[in-house]
């Protein structure tokens, strides 16, 4: 190996995104100079991406226990109990860079990334969900085109790869602003299930076990992606496209059987992901787990290109590939697995108990780095933070407000891409392979697949609000969790846990730092009361493009188990002649970053609406509990548009005229929290009445279902093939303006 210092390492050091400080930390860890192929590997693990090293400080303290959490974050995905010696195995990732980059294959590598993270734990994946944030697509301007181009591309990336692979996409959210116009926003869930005793973990344990490459062959492709995420973005940043990765779903689906098919012997010890930072991140997080060392041979390491060198071996984020820690001695019956599911399969290196990561090349050692101080001793970047100077500006509401005339209100507000039907993207996914799922997309709140193992049913909903999150970070990312966890109640399950991506800024500005540690408490607050502990989640900061900044974002997914497969609660009116209610706080009037102001104003401001946990429990236990006693037929939460966008979407869907006069004024636009819409089984009326007498909730009747031919809250009416027109085919009209 060579100690000479490298030439030019002020240029070495800036295309790794490493200063002065970091080359003189590396120096001391290494007891000597690095060359070329060390310092890559210490830019990959000390990358944003990779060591959280802005984020770190404010990740510890969140609730990652309880009786039904199995493993919590720290692995490749969070695991719960689910009953019956089951358990539900998920995660959600962002790919937010590479897919405003090329949305296509970003898109796709990030479906098949969340699906490794699961199937690496021994879990079939069951359900995907995406939550997706894009520009504005309405506008008829070059920026209007581009993010119309975004949404096709990221939306055909996901549906080539989820329907590829067999695994049905169920859901999601899809939402739109102009703080995306310059950063995409593309975060994938992935849930599996496994046995709840057959759970593998990423790590690489006793001396003399062999470490074994599968899946496919290394290229040059996504060389510096995690580097790539770890900086903000300008107009030369669309000329990235090589630290994109390229993604094969059929060649995932092989590894994905052979990896079951292996987790069924005895021969592993740990297996991991080959994702960010490719081979550096997947050797050195296995061995840092189990604290032991690993000698590598990147000759043996199957190469797609010719003349690959052990940088872009060590670096390359090639997709559908796989560390494996085996049993030594069983190494040629796995290796014999992976070759009938027609796989790359080599042994490339051992577990030792030295602590250091020995790289060889053709015989000679290119690279030794002792494994624990490269995450113990990453760079912790203790930013500064600052409360935004624009929350001084931003409590009021704009003068004039809540002057225009309901009918007129309702019509724009009803008629926004936040709010109309999005068939045009998820009818693009197989959401019905596997022939599991219950709730799909487009029926409202939480998706729901069965269970067949045990008969039961998980309910999933990835929710968030940026307009809240931007007027107040901390309780926009309370309102994130409660809202995931009513769409989950809405359906009868009981919220369980939450997988996150915290999705911001660039912290390298005060105000965003801000941001997201306040979004950190909320978070924080909302889990602990609401007793859904975090198992999982997920990072992504330098959202911003010549110094704009998105919105904070922190999607928030929540898992729920409903006890009984046959009692899923729909989310759209069943039977005419049922009654409505409005059940949950009392509706006030609060508009805080309400769709209303948005679309009316064009403008993100006020105060956020009350946060009370107490009273959001009550919501969901009377929903939940309601439901198993056999009281309801549907339930819907009311948010984004208040009361009458949440009626009015029921009606659509279910096609039910339906005519009501709460008397509520402006109000039925109000966006307060903890309140839904339940459809009543009407012979049971009498008995949710006496039901509900026990819980401390507002119950307000709105009337009966199909009452009308018409769809009518206080003085606005709308004919029922007006609204639906509206609802179903506004979003196919804009989305192909330039067809």
């Amino acid at each position: 190996m060579e100690n000479r210092p490298l030439d030019n390492i002020e240029e070495v050091l800036k295309n790794h995104k490493l200063t002065l400080d970091d080359y003189e930390h590396i120096k001391r860890i290494l007891g000597r100079e690095p060359n070329l192929l060390e310092i890559g590997i210490f830019s990959a693990m000390w990358s944003e991406h990779c060591s959280y090293k802005s984020s770190r400080k404010y990740l510890s303290g969140f609730p990652t226990e309880a009786e039904w959490v199995i493993q919590g974050p720290g692995e490749n995905a969070g695991v719960i109990d689910i009953g019956d010696g089951m358990a539900a195995v998920f995660k959600m990732e962002s790919h937010n860079h590479p897919s405003y980059i090329e949305p296509y294959q970003g898109a796709a590598t990030g479906v098949g990334g969340i699906l490794r993270d699961v199937f690496t734990m021994g879990a079939r994946p069951v359900a995907s969900l995406d939550s997706l944030r894009f520009g504005d697509i309405t506008r008829d301007d070059e920026v209007g085109k581009y993010q119309r181009h975004l949404v096709k591309g990221v939306v055909a990336g996901i549906s080539g790869y989820g329907n590829s692979m067999g695994v049905p996409t169920i859901g999601g959210e899809t939402s739109f602003d102009s703080c995306y116009n310059g950063n995409i926003l593309v975060n994938a869930f992935n849930l599996g299930i496994a046995k709840a005793d057959e759970i593998f973990y990423g790590r690489a344990e006793g001396v003399g076990n062999p470490v074994i490459y599968v899946g496919s062959k290394t290229g040059r492709d996504g060389l510096g992606g995690a580097v790539m995420s770890s900086d903000s973005f300008n107009e030369e940043s669309k000329s990235l496209r090589p630290t994109v990765q390229v993604g094969d779903p059929f060649t995932e689906k092989l590894l994905l059987e052979a990896c079951l098919e292996a987790f069924q012997t005895d021969y592993i010890i740990g297996i991991q992901d080959m994702g960010a930072a490719g081979l550096t991140s997947s050797s050195f997080e296995m061995a840092d787990r189990a604290g032991s060392g690993m000698r590598l041979d990147l000759s043996k390491v199957p190469a797609r290109e010719e003349n690959m060198q052990p940088y872009e071996f060590m670096l390359s984020e090639s997709q559908e590939r796989m560390l494996i820690c085996a049993k030594k001695g069983t190494e040629d019956k796995l290796i014999e697995i992976f070759h009938k599911w027609e796989l790359d399969a080599v042994v490339i290196g051992e577990v030792t108990d030295s602590g250091r990561m020995e790289i060889f090349w053709q015989g000679e050692k290119v690279a030794d780095i002792p494994v624990a101080p490269i995450s113990s001793e990453c760079p912790l970047a203790d930013r500064p933070i600052q409360r935004p100077k624009y929350l001084e500006t931003i409590s009021k509401l704009p003068e004039g407000f809540g002057t225009t005339p309901n009918q007129e209100a309702f019509i724009k507000l009803f008629s926004s891409v936040e709010v109309v039907d999005k068939s045009w993207i998820y009818e693009q996914y197989d959401s019905m392979v596997q022939t599991n799922t219950i709730k799909r997309g487009g029926q409202l709140d939480a998706s729901v697949i069965r269970v067949k193992e045990n008969g039961k049913a998980l309910a999933i909903s990835t929710d968030c609000n940026p307009r809240y999150c931007y007027i107040d970070p901390k309780g926009g990312s309370s309102a994130a969790v409660m809202e995931s966890g009513r769409n989950v109640a809405m359906s009868g399950a009981v919220p369980k846990a939450i997988t996150d991506c915290l999705n911001f800024g660039n912290p390298e500005n005060p105000e965003v730092m801000w941001q997201f540690a306040e979004s950190t408490y909320g978070i924080k607050e909302a889990c602990k009361e609401l007793s859904t502990p975090v198992v999982s989640g997920n990072v992504s900061l330098y959202n911003e493009t010549d110094g704009v900044s998105i919105f904070p974002t922190p999607s928030i997914a929540m898992v729920g188990v409903n006890e009984d497969q046959n009692r899923v609660l729909p989310s759209v009116w069943q039977k005419k002649g049922n009654p409505v209610y409005l059940i949950g706080k009392e509706t006030k009037s609060e508009f805080g970053g309400s769709l209303y102001l948005k679309v009316l104003y064009d403008e993100v401001a006020g105060t956020l609406p009350e946060i009370d946990y107490r009273k959001e429990l009550e919501l969901w236990n009377v929903v939940i509990e309601g439901n198993r006693k056999g009281y309801l037929a549907s339930a819907k939460d009311v948010n984004v548009g208040g009361l009458a966008i949440a009626l009015a979407k029921v009606s659509a869907i279910s096609g039910f005229g339906f005519s009501t006069k709460p008397d509520m004024g402006l109000n039925i636009f109000s966006e307060t929290f903890s309140r839904a819409i339940v459809e009543v089984k009407q012979e049971r009326e009498k008995e949710f009445l006496e039901f509900v007498k026990s819980f401390d909730i507002s119950v307000t009747k709105l009337g009966e279902v199909g009452n009308s031919d018409k769809f009518e809250i206080d003085d606005i009416s709308v004919e029922m093939d007006k609204l639906q027109d509206i609802y179903f085919n506004t979003f196919e009209k804009i989305i192909h303006k330039e067809d």
